[in-house]
C-alpha cells in the first residue's frame, strides 16, 4: 500500500501559497533549490535531497494555482528540468549556476516589490 505524501509546507498548502505572487512563489522555490545545490556541493546528499523535495512540493503548489497558459507550461517545464538536473541524466544541460541565475531574478524582483 502506498503511503500518503508528507506535506512539508502545511501552512502554504492550506492556502497561503495561492495568495503569493508568482514571482514570490518562484523566489521561494529558488531558495530551496539554492539550498539543495549548496548541500550537494558540501557532500551532504541527504540534506540536499530534502531541500530538493521541498522545492518540488512548492513547484507543485504553484502548478496547482495555475489554470492554463504559458505560465503553467513554463512552471511544468521548469519542474521537469529540475528533476532531470538533480536526479536524471541532465539531458537539458543545466548547471548549478544556471539555476541560481534563473531563480535569483525572481528573488530580486520579489524583494524590490516589497521595498527591501
Amino acid at each position: 500500500m502506498d503511503k500518503e505524501p508528507v506535506i512539508m509546507h502545511k501552512h502554504l498548502a492550506a492556502g497561503r501559497w495561492a495568495e503569493m505572487s508568482l514571482c514570490c512563489q518562484l523566489a521561494n522555490i529558488g531558495s530551496e533549490v539554492s539550498r539543495a545545490i549548496k548541500w550537494r556541493e558540501k557532500g551532504k546528499h541527504d540534506i540536499s535531497r530534502r531541500a530538493f523535495f521541498r522545492a518540488l512540493e512548492l513547484a507543485d503548489l504553484t502548478l496547482a494555482c495555475l489554470k492554463e497558459g504559458a505560465k503553467l507550461k513554463e512552471i511544468a517545464r521548469m519542474r521537469e528540468v529540475m528533476v532531470d538536473f538533480f536526479y536524471g541524466d541532465n539531458k537539458f544541460g543545466s548547471s548549478e549556476q544556471l539555476w541560481l541565475n534563473y531563480f535569483n531574478q525572481f528573488a530580486y524582483l520579489c524583494r524590490k516589490r516589497r521595498g527591501q
